[in-house]
């Protein structure tokens, strides 16, 4: 418990300024997406089980405000968290090309995910306009923010570490 109530804080935190801040710097309506990148930071850290379960609570709190399809956000989330962590004993973890790549394949991974969804729903999204309009923009505010909320999530795995 004491382990939990820095994480969920930090947790609401983040998503705070993306919900609050970064919608007046996105464009078109889309900005990056610090849940998707705090689910991949932590699983790169602290391995595949803590990984699927921030997953889930950082889709949780997605899903909870956007009101779109509930669901989509924390499976996608939990699987990503799931598939990240376990290459976490397996990766140099402090190398900052890590974080680069793995949230590119993450962020068309959980687009891809979502488009999906939307189809088995019986809808029909329009994929050139939506890769376009959608994806493009959230892979490079996702780019943009990987580095700081991968740096942000380290010195809190170690303040918490040095904390016990």
């Amino acid at each position: 418990m004491k382990i939990f109530a820095p994480w969920f804080l930090f947790v609401v935190l983040i998503y705070v300024v993306q919900s609050s801040l970064l919608p007046t710097i996105g464009f078109n309506g889309v900005s990056a997406d610090l849940m998707l990148l705090l689910t991949v930071s932590f699983s790169f850290l602290r391995g595949a089980k803590l990984g699927a379960m921030m997953g889930f609570l950082a889709g949780l709190l997605s899903d909870l405000a956007t009101g779109t399809f509930f669901g989509i956000g924390i499976f996608s989330k939990m699987l990503i968290g799931f598939f990240c962590g376990m290459f976490s004993k397996r990766v140099f973890k402090e190398q900052m090309l890590l974080p680069l790549i793995s949230v590119l394949i993450s962020t068309a991974a959980q687009d891809l995910m979502t488009l999906i969804f939307i189809f088995l729903l019986g809808y029909r999204p329009n994929i050139f306009y939506h890769l376009h309009q959608l994806l493009l923009p959230t892979l490079f505010f996702n780019t943009v923010f990987a580095l700081p909320v991968h740096y942000l999530v380290s010195k809190m795995c170690e303040w918490l570490r040095a904390k016990k």
